[in-house]
């Protein structure tokens, strides 16, 4: 059974009554609505990480890219575990793009109906402003994690969205340093906030007690593996080259394939594709692999990237080969954290000296670095902006006699004076 509740411009909000969101204490929270190009339960990454910690303070909203496979506009809301909402729009397919972005305006709309104002709006995803621009907040955040434009199928309105999300957005925050190089002098207030770790996490891979995953139980070793996303972004004829070069090593792949043609993988007696796995069961995977491989393409898409994997990898305790990706060279390659490969020859070199190498030496290497960051201190830097930017804007309102107002159909728009 399901709970229909018809909105003031005549769109459907659907709780699905497995997942419909309780009312709970989150509910008295400040809101913090998030237009996100990434699914929640696709790969747990930066969104999720920096988010999770986010619902302590806030009652965080994920509004997702629309889904198009309904009779007519709908939007399904529901609750994961920590109190994340997420409302996922269904559309008819064949909409014109005019009408996806009346749409999914009358849905977010209908959605804030009756709602306390955001206090946080923060996008993922210039593309989403094209039907959110009119919401207004006190704080305005673009937390740039990838250089979208340079991916496979990037729409062409993409820049020049941005360029508008630029203009009205108080912080930009940026997934890594090269990225922040790339965008400093286009917003006043950029700040890098490189991909950060969950320590206690991936370190439970350094266990012996941890569980072997079935479907890797029988991959005999040595076992180089990967996870994340196998798209546009990963050199597969490496993998390949790789693989053929040292048929005794044993590459276990884990991940969605995603933009890419499946069949254009290479196969081969030891290249395993496992498919994607659990954000919980990674250290499981990762505790039985002797290196890890990072094979990513040298291109547009790669260009300002920032791994998470990166550090993940490390605190599991397993030492990792990547192709020189700006942010994986500087700092992890420079401080001899990681090796770093541009062709099949070194990468089997590489390989073999880590296969080789004491461990103990570069453990403690890693664990001093891995000792000054963290997911939480992100946040918590994160906050401190945020904060700052707030309270500037509550003075300012106090001196000049603006505030923000609420209109008729549920949808904020601000004073007069714009802030």
């Amino acid at each position: 059974m399901t709970k229909l509740v018809r909105t003031a411009r005549d769109s459907v909000v659907v709780f699905p009554a497995s997942r419909r969101p309780t009312r709970t204490s989150a509910n008295t929270k400040p809101l913090l609505l998030c237009f996100s190009h990434l699914r929640w339960d696709f790969v747990w990454q930066r969104p999720q990480h920096l988010l999770s910690r986010a619902a302590r303070r806030y009652a965080v909203v994920v509004f997702e890219e629309p889904i198009f496979d309904a009779a007519e506009p709908r939007l399904d809301v529901s609750e994961r575990p920590g109190g994340i909402v997420v409302a996922v729009p269904h559309l008819p397919q064949g909409l014109a793009e005019r009408g996806v972005t009346t749409a999914l305006r009358n849905l977010l709309d209908g959605f804030l109906s009756g709602r306390s104002a955001p206090a946080v709006l923060w996008y993922y995803s210039p593309m989403m402003l094209s039907f959110s621009s009119h919401v207004r907040a006190p704080v305005r955040i673009y937390d740039c994690m990838d250089e979208l434009s340079a991916f496979k199928n990037a729409p062409r309105m993409l820049p020049s969205l941005e360029r508008r999300l630029f203009a009205r957005a108080d912080l930009v925050f940026t997934g890594g340093r090269s990225l922040y190089e790339a965008k400093k002098g286009r917003h006043h207030s950029v700040h890098a906030f490189p991909s950060s770790i969950d320590v206690g996490h991936f370190a439970s891979a350094r266990s012996g007690d941890r569980n072997e995953p079935a479907d890797q139980a029988g991959i005999p070793g040595p076992r180089f593996g990967f996870f994340g996303v196998i798209d546009e972004r990963m050199d597969i004829d490496l993998v390949g080259q790789v693989a053929a070069l040292r048929p005794q090593w044993q590459f276990v792949m884990l991940g969605p394939v995603v933009k890419i043609d499946p069949a254009s993988l290479p196969r081969a007696a030891n290249i395993h594709w496992l498919g994607g796995k659990a954000y919980k069961d990674l250290p499981d995977y990762l505790g039985g692999w002797d290196a890890g491989f990072m094979p990513f393409a040298i291109n547009e898409a790669t260009r300002y990237i920032s791994p998470t994997k990166t550090p993940e990898f490390l605190a599991a305790g397993v030492p990792v080969v990547s192709t020189p990706v700006t942010d994986v060279v500087t700092p992890w390659g420079d401080d001899g954290l990681v090796s770093i490969a541009a062709d099949a020859a070194s990468a089997v070199a590489a390989g073999e000296a880590l296969l080789k190498r004491a461990r103990e030496p570069w453990l403690e290497k890693v664990d001093r670095r891995l000792a000054t960051m963290s997911w939480d201190r992100t946040w918590a830097d994160m906050t401190r902006l945020i904060d700052a930017v707030s309270a500037a804007k509550a003075r300012f309102e106090q001196r000049s006699g603006t505030a923000l107002q609420a209109v008729a159909g549920g949808t904020i728009a601000e004073g007069a004076a714009h802030v």
